[in-house]
């Protein structure tokens, strides 16, 4: 992976860089592992020798004076075009399914569940640029505009594999500029991003976990156009005739196991779809109905299978935005206010989600630990500033391969 944190076009002029690319790139990938949440925060931890060291070693440097300023850092993100972050990301997640570690992972044996999801970035009283969307709040009674906040929110593709998620595609939703009719929307990004997603996997078999809001004939018609499945939550009011027609169908007609009851084959808009439903009990002992469709055909034999990849969808929430704005990263506190560097640095940290969770769920010691979040935050962040990283004997394409202990 090294070699493409070298290798991404910088934009700078070569006779101002004091710091190579990848040392700027690797430097970010520690902040995020570490959990370091300010640009700040990361120059005065990283301001000792035994970390200098450290990312010069990793690196393949044989001296290293001192590690670039924040500022410096974000001059760079600022130029930066965020296609070359997203092609180190493609680079690794292509890497992965190479070495076929994950396959257990399919639905069916056969499909990779992607699910797709926005949330919120950045919000401001006032403009920030003009790609920012807009919201007013106004007084029930008269209409006037009472507040008005503008903000950037984004939709990420992530695979699901078990327990984690990984960040595999992104769209950011915005607006072209400050005067737009019509604002840039969730459906809308997703249309972009499938686009994103074909191109970089044309033949990777993929069913779309989504949302009820992605019960809609648009994204029907483009997984049907790329050759995906889908398997979305269903709510009455997404589309009344499917409801309807479900609601009577499953009484007469309705295939059932255990857990589930399923009708295949409802027709709609020249298609037909499958929908599926159970009800599940939650904590406080409340029961809780949950309805998928698909276009996967429901059998005995699958219909728990597509149930569970179904309800695993809220692992892109849980898994995935919850711990990146609370517990790991928090991806909600803008690190700059340029809006490419805001970018650049909201994709680094989806690199080194990857890693965290590879980390985390793939060296035995650190499973055996059973540390919270926090605290392998706080032992990766002390290791790496406080104690020379040691080389192996091994080596891979020629570099020095590391390892980092934990006493």
């Amino acid at each position: 992976m090294l070699k493409h944190l070298k290798s991404v076009k910088d934009p700078r002029h070569k006779s101002y860089i004091e710091y190579e690319s990848d040392i700027i790139l690797f430097s970010m990938l520690m902040k995020n592992a570490c959990s370091i949440y300010s640009m700040s925060n990361m120059t005065e931890q990283f301001n000792k020798d035994e970390c200098i060291k450290n990312i010069a070693n990793v690196l393949g440097y044989e001296t290293l004076e001192e590690l670039p300023h924040h500022d410096t850092i974000n001059n760079f993100l600022c130029g930066l075009k965020p296609e070359e972050i997203e092609k180190i990301r493609d680079y690794m997640i292509k890497q992965l399914f190479k070495k076929r570690s994950l396959e257990s992972y399919r639905l069916l044996n056969k499909y990779w569940c992607i699910a797709i999801d926005a949330t919120g970035l950045f919000s401001f009283s006032e403009r920030h640029c003009e790609h920012c969307l807009k919201k007013e709040y106004k007084d029930k009674e008269t209409g006037e505009v009472k507040k008005t906040v503008y903000y950037h929110n984004v939709l990420e593709a992530k695979l699901v594999v078990g327990d984690m998620v990984f960040s595999v595609a992104t769209e950011f939703i915005e607006n072209e500029d400050e005067n737009v009719s019509k604002q840039d929307c969730e459906i809308n990004a997703f249309k972009r991003l499938a686009v994103k997603l074909k191109s970089k996997y044309p033949r990777l078999p993929i069913c779309i976990l989504g949302d009820s809001l992605y019960a809609c004939e648009p994204v029907f018609e483009i997984c049907s156009n790329n050759k995906w499945k889908y398997l979305i939550r269903f709510k009455e009011g997404r589309i009344k005739s499917i409801a309807k027609d479900f609601s009577v169908l499953k009484e007469i007609e309705g295939n059932k196991n255990k857990s589930c009851t399923w009708i295949n084959d409802i027709v709609y808009n020249q298609r037909s779809v499958n929908l599926i439903e159970t009800e599940i009990e939650d904590e406080a002992n409340d029961k809780k109905c949950y309805v998928f469709i698909t276009d996967i055909r429901i059998t005995k034999r699958n219909a728990d299978e597509i149930m569970c990849f179904g309800r695993s969808r809220w692992k892109i929430e849980n898994q995935g935005f919850n711990n990146q704005k609370t517990k790991k990263y928090n991806v909600e506190h803008a690190n700059s206010l340029n809006y490419n560097a805001m970018k650049n640095h909201y994709l680094i940290t989806q690199l080194a989600d990857i890693l965290r969770q590879l980390y985390e769920k793939g060296v035995d010691k650190i499973r055996d630990l059973k540390k919270s979040i926090k605290e392998i935050s706080s032992s990766l962040l002390e290791s790496f500033r406080t104690r020379l990283l040691t080389n192996t004997e091994d080596t891979l394409n020629t570099e020095k391969r590391i390892q980092i202990r934990f006493g």
